[in-house]
């Protein structure tokens, strides 16, 4: 059995995907980008501050699922340019705490909209 996901603290979907599924006792979050829910815009600056956006994004998902950043077991960070990990890694440590999540981060040819940063994540539900 699986149950959609859906909050408007995130973007939506704009095609055959769910923002995310809960299955399993798990939440798979689809890949976030550096969009603003709000204003449906790209946060288009360095990628600090679309990792920033990204990582929010996925915590309104996790939220509206019933977990949170404790309890996710596994991200996979997608970067334009490898050369960006260490300033993504400096954001990324300020939303997750030990034990940290397992994480796999790759240089995408091209990601979404031409934005810097794209990160999907699975987690425990109800990690309390």
């Amino acid at each position: 059995m699986k149950k959609l996901v859906e909050t408007d603290k995130a973007p939506k979907a704009i095609g055959p995907y769910s923002q995310a599924i809960v299955a399993g006792g798990f939440v798979f979050c689809s890949g976030q980008i550096p969009l603003d829910p709000v204003t449906g815009q790209l946060v288009s600056g360095p990628v600090e501050e679309q990792a920033k956006q990204v990582l929010k994004n996925i915590g309104a998902v996790l939220a509206a699922a019933g977990s949170n950043f404790d309890a996710v077991v596994k991200c996979t960070v997608y970067l334009q340019d490898m050369n960006d990990f260490s300033r993504m890694n400096e954001v990324y440590s300020g939303f997750f705490k030990p034990p940290y999540p397992a994480r796999v981060a790759v240089q995408a040819a091209r990601l979404p909209r031409d934005v810097k940063i794209e990160i999907d994540a699975i987690a425990v539900l109800n990690n309390k």
